[in-house]
């Protein structure tokens, strides 16, 4: 099985580049389930629902949020109606939607994808992800209960992020970062089996700062202080992702490659 993860999408440059490129990307790399992290897509900050529906239409199976997943006032009227819309898994259950799902390719294979925040350095009071994670799959068996397990750990840390990885080496598919729009050169395959990338980087203008247009934030670290709403770059994007192919006999990885293409980062 192959597996892709888009990282995060910002704005409508990353629309863009996501939505005109799935396709292909998927026919080129024989790409049996696709999952893409939607936590900027919209203005930058959170998404609403014709943004979601958008990138759900160019061909992705599961859409992940983060962070930002409530910033949009309309999405608490839309996500429970949005089964492939997943907010991180540690948030209090009684938040809209749901963060983790079996969803199926199309030859019928069972992929479980699980959404989770980090807690250091994030403004939530989410429950511990390590706890969360550990009931999950407890719950659902790599190869006992579901072919693939594939986690989208949205966080700041880089070590909380590869902390995750080494606790949940062996249990599940892969282990990839969102959040923090920049790809790290770390894709590897852990000692157990389990494919590791401490973020995947984000799909957008890398002219910016993390996506954003550079004036508002540069002129935030130089004043220290707030005075406008910051904005998603609008030039060409880089499209930032991950291929993990994953063995059908064990569903732990065999083999982890990043794809970076277009913008400034090509």
């Amino acid at each position: 099985m192959n597996l892709l993860f888009c990282g995060d999408v910002v704005g409508r440059a990353g629309r863009k580049i996501v939505t005109e490129n799935l396709a292909r990307i998927k026919a080129e790399n024989k790409i049996d389930f696709t999952i893409v992290n939607c936590d900027n897509a919209s203005g930058g900050f959170g998404v609403n629902r014709s943004a979601a529906q958008e990138i759900l239409n160019a061909g992705a199976d599961v859409l992940t949020g983060g962070d930002h997943i409530w910033d949009q006032k309309e999405i608490t009227s839309f996500i429970n109606d949005f089964k492939r819309l997943l907010r991180p898994a540690n948030f209090p259950k009684s938040c809209p939607g749901v963060g983790v799902g079996i969803f199926h390719t199309a030859d019928n294979r069972k992929v479980l994808v699980i959404h989770l925040l980090g807690q250091v350095f994030t403004k939530y009071h989410v429950s511990c992800p390590f706890e969360e994670a550990q009931q999950l799959i407890e719950t659902q068996v790599l190869k006992k209960d579901v072919d693939a397990i594939f986690v989208d750990f949205h966080a700041e840390a880089t070590s909380e992020k590869m902390a995750m990885g080494k606790f949940l080496d062996g249990k599940v598919s892969a282990v990839i970062g969102s959040h923090t729009h920049i790809p790290t050169a770390d894709c590897h395959i852990m000692k157990n089996g389990t494919a590791y990338q401490t973020d995947a980087g984000m799909c957008g203008d890398y002219d910016s700062v993390i996506g954003m247009e550079k004036t508002v934030p540069l002129r935030m670290f130089l004043e220290k202080r707030k005075f406008a709403r910051m904005e998603p770059a609008q030039g060409e994007a880089t499209l930032c992702a991950t291929i993990v192919e994953i063995d059908d006999a064990t569903g732990l990885a065999k083999k982890i490659s990043p794809i970076k293409f277009g913008g400034i980062l090509k």
